[in-house]
């Protein structure tokens, strides 16, 4: 009886990366398994017979939204920038680097991109501290300290619109707070708050911080409860008060959140539209002197008669840059703290 050998392979011959050469029964078979995406071989349970492009399938929706809602948002903003566009439609023409150029010289442009700082400058330190002063306050299950919790958080539940309404009818010439200060005999006439385009934009400055207050003091309520309180108790018994305590204990450890809220409150004030809309009119203040970069944006993009699109999509992209160089100086900031 003839023993037939099985048939030997050239140094050529392909191998899998299990080992199998590709001639070999079966190899074939296992390198297009290797390579086909899908669940691992050492896989156990539903993940066996679940379909490579299932995951997808779910994540479908959301990519979809992403794209449709963001992605396309911003490459179409990014090519009107180039173009002479309107906001009705019609015929654009490539203009190049015409609308940045212009937006280099504009001095409305720079007007709204400084109140845009300016704004970020003082709301984004106080939005810090505040609200973790506010915490620390409301921290301690004392009784009743469930009713102030419930009031510090209501104003976030408020629309912005019926906000900047209560806060116009408080700050008018003849509003609760100019009537008061004058029957006090404080002063002697009315004070511009919605007049003086210094004080509409500290004003529009105020109602941010109130309303953002109880938002962000849940973010610090959640992180004062990861600080140990042996740290509170050594502390205390190395003798420090409660204000060492706060800048040496609390402050250290709710650091990254510190910073997170500082990115978002940043972000959010580089976008402010509401506020200076509600307080200072249509105009944006007396001559349009408080219009921020959102503003200045709905100015000389939305007009139907002289608005441009394409410039304001110019200005839109270098809103955009502004608040990526934000983010990313928040970043490198968690980045060194975190090393």
């Amino acid at each position: 009886m003839t023993t037939l050998s099985p048939p030997t392979k050239g140094p050529g011959a392909a191998v899998s990366s299990r080992g199998t050469r590709v001639g070999e029964p079966g190899g074939r078979r296992r390198l297009v398994r290797a390579l086909r995406p899908g669940p691992t071989a050492d896989a156990g349970g539903a993940a066996l017979y679940r379909r490579w492009w299932l995951p997808w399938l779910w994540m479908s929706p959301a990519i979809i939204g992403v794209t449709v809602f963001g992605v396309y948002p911003f490459l179409n903003t990014l090519l009107l920038s180039f173009t002479d566009a309107k906001p009705l439609g019609g015929a654009a023409s490539f203009v190049g680097l015409d609308n940045y150029t212009r937006m280099l010289g504009d001095a409305d442009f720079w007007l709204a991109t400084r109140n845009s700082v300016l704004y970020a400058v003082i709301v984004v330190p106080l939005m810090v501290l505040l609200p973790l002063m506010l915490a620390v306050l409301v921290e301690k299950n004392l009784p009743g300290i469930g009713f102030f919790r419930s009031a510090f958080y209501t104003p976030v539940l408020a629309s912005s619109v019926v906000v900047g309404l209560s806060w116009q009818w408080l700050l008018s010439d003849q509003g609760l707070v100019n009537t008061w200060l004058q029957k006090a005999h404080i002063v002697r006439s009315a004070i511009p708050f919605l007049s003086d385009s210094w004080l509409i934009l500290l004003c529009a400055m105020g109602l941010t911080l109130w309303k953002g207050l109880g938002w962000y003091m849940i973010f610090y309520l959640a992180a004062l409860g990861n600080v140990p309180r042996e740290l509170h108790e050594a502390a205390a018994v190395d003798g420090a008060g409660a204000a060492r305590r706060f800048w040496h204990v609390t402050v250290p450890g709710v650091r990254t959140s510190m910073l997170l809220v500082g990115t978002l409150t940043g972000i959010g004030s580089l976008r402010v539209f509401t506020e200076i809309y509600m307080l200072g009119g249509s105009t944006g203040g007396p001559g349009g002197a408080d219009r921020t970069l959102p503003f200045y944006i709905r100015d000389v993009a939305l007009d139907p008669l002289t608005g441009n699109a394409g410039y304001g999509s110019a200005v839109s992209v270098a809103l955009f840059v502004l608040t990526l160089g934000l983010t990313l100086l928040a970043q490198r900031l968690t980045k060194e703290d975190a090393a």
